[in-house]
């Protein structure tokens, strides 16, 4: 018989870039029969900084958290200002560092401005329909209905609401040093073909937090939560229990 999940403590879920409640859709509705289950909006924050805030203001005072994406990083701009009202930390296909020196930074922030440009000219589904070709593994691409509910997702989503977020994560900051100082139970999840957030910047996050545990979700890309939904949850019901079980301890 498996262990249940006591009705503690309250989840709360972080979507990534112009994602909304769709992107933890599985993941709800399993969760919601165990605990209380909340996922973030950031309204029109231009800053992971107030996206924070945003999600602080309406959360309970300590609560389990989960990031993807985008998400993981206000994940850590959370842990950042209120380290003890999170419980537990699960990051997914997220990143930590800020935008980099060079080259390497002026290409990203060139692809990143060159999708709100198509956004703005075109619309969010077209631009969409670019952008989820990196996004899931490539033989997902030819799931018409994960791509679809990806595309429809980023198609709720205004063009001023994207470009808010595009510039948040241009302007990100550094989350290094937040990193050594989580001591909550952590799950760091990556989809193993993942070509935005690579395996290798996970484990290095992974390496970063004491105590944290890796999961690697194979024949998976970047959406990991959509794309392998039944392998993510089964890896972050493994990751409340952990929580559970620490609340207890004290």
């Amino acid at each position: 018989m498996s262990q249940a999940i006591q009705p503690e403590p309250h989840l709360l879920l972080l979507p990534g870039l112009a994602c909304d409640a769709e992107v933890w859709k599985h993941q709800a509705s399993v969760f919601s029969d165990f605990t209380s289950v909340q996922i973030a909006e950031y309204g029109a924050s231009d800053s992971l900084e107030e996206m924070a805030q945003v999600v602080l203001r309406g959360a309970p005072e300590r609560f389990a958290l989960a990031g993807h994406s985008m998400g993981g990083r206000v994940a850590f701009e959370i842990l950042r200002r209120a380290p003890g009202r999170v419980a537990g930390l699960a990051v997914l296909d997220t990143g930590y560092k800020p935008l980099e020196a060079g080259a390497a930074g002026e290409r990203e922030r060139s692809e990143r401005l060159a999708f709100v440009e198509l956004a703005q000219t075109q619309g969010m589904r077209a631009m969409a329909r670019q952008w989820v070709r990196n996004m899931v593994h490539p033989d997902r691409l030819a799931d018409a209905a994960l791509i679809e509910a990806i595309v429809g997702m980023l198609g709720r989503k205004s063009s001023e609401i994207f470009r808010a977020q595009i510039e948040a994560l241009l302007h990100r900051p550094d989350a290094t040093a937040v990193l050594g100082e989580i001591r909550c139970p952590t799950l760091v999840l990556c989809g193993r073909e993942d070509a935005w957030s690579p395996l290798s910047r996970h484990q290095e996050i992974a390496a970063r937090i004491p105590g944290s545990r890796l999961a690697v979700i194979e024949h998976c890309g970047h959406m990991a939560t959509m794309e392998q939904p039944e392998a993510v949850t089964a890896a972050l019901r493994e990751w409340m229990l952990d929580v559970t079980a620490s609340r207890k301890s004290f």
